[in-house]
């Protein structure tokens, strides 16, 4: 856990979110600044600054976030959805906890 982490703060129940989904490995609640009617969000409890940081150290737990995703894209009974993990501040990751994004409810159009 890292002490200044927004999401380490979720995770450890010291900010309170809108869970929706929790495993041994993962939490997923829901973005306070959604871009689509379900935006969820899917943090591995251990903070990993990025997905790439965390495929390298816990190549498991970025399965499980896949996993939570799926769980959560079926309790919120999306038909289509997609999956962003945002790796660095030029692709705009603005919180440096690994993290992936659950976008869906509506018909989504590429480009995003």
């Amino acid at each position: 856990m890292s002490a200044e982490c927004l999401f380490c703060k979720i995770v450890a129940g010291q900010i309170p979110a809108t869970v929706v989904h929790e495993t041994p490995t993962t939490v997923a609640f829901r973005d306070v600044n959604p871009v689509a009617p379900t935006h969820v969000l899917v943090v591995p409890r251990t903070h990993q600054p990025n997905a790439a940081a965390l495929a390298a150290a816990e190549p498991a737990t970025a399965a499980d976030l896949l996993t939570s995703a799926q769980a959560v894209a079926d309790a919120e009974g999306l038909s289509g959805y997609r999956l962003v993990f945002n790796t660095g501040e030029d692709a705009g990751q603005t919180v440096f906890h690994a993290h992936l994004h659950v976008i869906g409810g509506e018909r989504l159009t590429w480009p995003a």
